[in-house]
């Protein structure tokens, strides 16, 4: 199993029986019937991720909320398992906010939890399993190709260089084969007009071993280490992937600038590449009070728009000696549209709350 026509990772899977023989297919409901409009009028938007309807599983249960040809943004709430899977547009990002769950996959198995990005190659037959005695909370995002860490993390030969946030022990791999003695199994497929379901002749789990630099691995953002400066850093030192057009960063706790001539407060900036996502999953989301941001907000700054902390934050921020939030935020290159289901959980006042004053007292 190779990418890029064999000439970038790849991976040997040594399988008890033929992976190859199908049985039978069926077209199954077109990835295309996601209806996405434009973002018009260009405003900054805040969904409510919380309010999406709670039920189904890691993969019917995805509400996409924001798409464009590079990757989907999506969010489930997921209560059950899912039909085994498959993936043959891109590498799929699985951000688990709330609860855990299992990804079984020909790899063998691989437990997540709260604060696990969970990265699954693109062509990896896979499932998720959700835990029974709770509902699991998840940001998936669905490249048009593959991502990883940084380039600049990495050397020449791809090991993690001294200075990048995380490094090779904080990722964590299958940790055992998962073989299922069974015949028949199906496997749904995803690829670029639609999904297909295969019937195969033999279980996919029936992988004794393998080896390689392709697989699944997850790494939590409370193993990221945040990269300070005297003055303000910029939001590239938070990079944590990187993917077709697209970046995602993950915002810890962290030290404010601590030069003694340092202004440690949030500016107002605009990003006039990108598209700006910020989900918001943990701690005190200090710039944001007055707006209604919450645990489980996602926003979207577009490019074009001026955007930065509401009314009231500059001034609670100084004296304050750090950040005390987790975020996950992806930019991408090119504009983002809305999913239907992003306009259900929209907080339609959002856009205005800078002109307001300082609510948050």
């Amino acid at each position: 199993m190779g990418e890029e026509g064999f000439s970038g990772e790849s991976a040997l899977l040594y399988h008890r029986n033929p992976p190859t023989a199908v049985l039978r297919a069926e077209s199954i409901a077109p990835v295309a019937a996601t209806a996405l409009g434009p973002n018009e009028p260009l405003l900054p938007r805040h969904f409510r991720t919380h309010d999406l309807r709670v039920g189904g599983d890691f993969v019917t249960g995805r509400r996409v909320l924001l798409a464009n040809d590079d990757v989907r943004i999506a969010y489930v709430t997921a209560n059950s398992a899912s039909e085994l899977y498959r993936n043959a547009v891109g590498d799929e990002l699985v951000y688990i906010e709330e609860g855990s769950a299992r990804l079984e996959s020909v790899y063998g198995v691989l437990d997540g939890c709260a604060g696990d990005y969970v990265v699954i190659p693109a062509g990896t037959t896979h499932r998720w399993i959700a835990s029974e005695d709770s509902v699991v909370r998840a940001l998936v995002l669905e490249a048009h190709g593959h991502l990883g860490p940084p380039s600049r993390y990495l050397s020449v030969r791809g090991q993690f260089l001294e200075h990048a946030p995380y490094s090779e022990r904080d990722l964590r791999a299958p940790s055992e084969p998962l073989v299922v003695d069974s015949t028949e199994a199906t496997v749904v497929v995803r690829h670029r007009d639609g999904m297909t379901r295969y019937t195969y002749a033999h279980h996919p789990f029936d992988v004794v071993g393998w080896d390689g630099c392709l697989y699944p691995y997850a790494l939590s953002i409370h193993d990221f280490e945040p990269i300070v400066k005297r003055f303000h850093a910029p939001p590239p030192v938070h990079q944590t992937f990187e993917g077709p057009h697209f970046v995602v960063c993950s915002f810890c706790p962290r030290p404010f600038d601590f030069d003694p001539e340092a202004i440690a407060v949030p500016y107002n900036h605009a990003n006039v590449d990108s598209d700006e996502v910020l989900f918001y999953v943990g701690g005190d989301f200090m710039s944001r009070k007055g707006s209604g941001i919450d645990q489980g907000s996602i926003s979207l700054h577009p490019s074009g728009f001026i955007h930065g902390p509401q009314p009231g934050s500059v001034e609670a921020a100084i004296g304050q000696p750090g950040t005390d939030e987790y975020a996950v935020m992806i930019d991408t290159f090119r504009p983002l549209f809305l999913g239907e289901a992003a306009r259900t959980i929209e907080d339609e006042e959002y856009a205005w709350t800078w002109s307001r004053g300082d609510d948050s007292e």
